[in-house]
């Protein structure tokens, strides 16, 4: 790997008064690896330039626009430009500023879901290839290190075949409609024109349906789908109830997937159970250093973050002893990791170690894009069942 120096990346989105243009900064710096040299921080220019003076960007790297941040960019010798950019605006700017700065030859991570339409989701997947870029999409949860664990428990057979999968994931902070009282990241989620053509379901359901095909490693077949919006005048949805096909191995599996953000009382619930001929694997995000594993005729053992008895995927992801948390931010941190271990790769001519650089792609994104355009379709249908293809 090139050591010789940080990697350098630039943000767009993420200024004053949003949350995950933070969470990403943090995770993005926790290893020592990357640096933020510019940024277009806000879609409003003097927003954008004092949000960059609130983290000591350079005058000459801190731009009121995104396009102005790749424009400069692009006049730059190459020893000097980004590495990459993260984009981390709301889901309407995704598409625009990926396709602009992968055409450029620059490297992406972009927040979830990737884009608002499977169109545009094709587009971005194509301009990858012919550029031949890295694209990481952040879908963070599968950074946890016994997410990988149980990744590698299920796909070497531990549990046996799989019959059954079970995602949920809840949340209850619209469970009031506080998109009218000034919150802004309630509002935009809420707005079709920046959310796009789904609210939880996009919001949280995609993370819930890359967090089970990531682990099982099966292709969604077919949907059975039911979407309500529960708060008053909202046009889209906040709640999502659905039953999965899946297939993979020559087995039709069951699954069923659950994605709530009107839910009282919880936080961020995301579990996910994997019930096979052989045992059962059960993990959730709220306690994410333990991963349940029930043998058949057998009584359940835990294993834990950092114990042991786990894959070298899941080891390589912890960073502190067994016993000492560690969290959503670690978690992140590792799509970043990931993400860098494969643009080193590609500065030094190699190819990248498949454990380091373990990230989510933008085929991984386009699929979920994909899921949530069928999800809709299926909801407003009166046939039970809608495939996939």
């Amino acid at each position: 790997m090139n050591s010789s120096r940080k990697l350098r990346y630039a943000m767009v989105g993420g200024g004053r008064d949003a949350f995950i243009g933070a969470v990403h900064r943090k995770a993005a710096a926790l290893d020592g690896q990357i640096e933020l040299v510019a940024g277009a921080l806000s879609a409003n220019p003097d927003k954008a330039r004092a949000s960059g003076r609130d983290l000591f960007l350079a005058d000459d790297r801190n731009h009121g626009s995104w396009q102005e941040l790749l424009a400069d960019e692009l006049k730059r010798p190459a020893h000097e430009r980004i590495d990459f950019v993260s984009i981390v605006t709301p889901n309407h700017l995704h598409f625009p500023v990926a396709q602009a700065f992968v055409d450029a030859g620059f490297h992406v991570v972009c927040d979830k879901p990737l884009v608002h339409t499977s169109a545009q989701a094709l587009a971005l997947v194509a301009a990858v290839q012919r550029q031949g870029t890295v694209f990481g999409v952040t879908h963070n949860y599968t950074g946890y290190p016994l997410v990988r664990q149980m990744r590698e428990m299920v796909r070497s057979g531990v549990i046996g075949s799989i019959r059954k999968v079970i995602v949920e994931y809840h949340q209850g902070w619209l469970a009031t409609a506080v998109e009218a009282t000034n919150n802004k990241q309630a509002a935009w989620r809420m707005d079709p024109a920046q959310s796009g053509m789904a609210g939880a379901m996009g919001d949280i359901g995609s993370h819930a349906e890359n967090l089970l095909t990531t682990v099982t490693g099966l292709e969604i077949e077919a949907i059975c789908a039911d979407l309500s919006a529960m708060g008053a005048g909202r046009t889209l949805d906040d709640d999502a109830n659905m039953l999965l096909r899946l297939k993979g191995g020559g087995n039709v599996v069951k699954g069923v997937l659950m994605a709530s953000q009107i839910c009282v009382g919880s936080e961020n619930d995301l579990r996910l159970r994997v019930f096979g001929t052989e045992g059962t694997l059960d993990w959730s995000q709220e306690h994410p250093s333990r991963l349940v594993h029930t043998p058949l005729n057998e009584a359940p053992r835990t294993l834990t973050r950092g114990g042991p008895g786990l894959c070298e995927a899941a080891i390589r992801a912890s960073r502190l002893p067994s016993g000492h948390p560690e969290g959503f931010i670690e978690a992140f941190a590792n799509i970043y990791l990931g993400v860098a271990a494969d643009i080193r790769a590609r500065l030094a001519g190699l190819a990248p170690d498949a454990i380091a650089a373990d990230y989510p792609r933008v085929e991984d994104g386009a699929r979920g894009v994909r899921f949530i355009e069928k999800v809709l379709e299926s909801s407003r249908s009166t046939q039970k069942w809608t495939a996939l293809d």
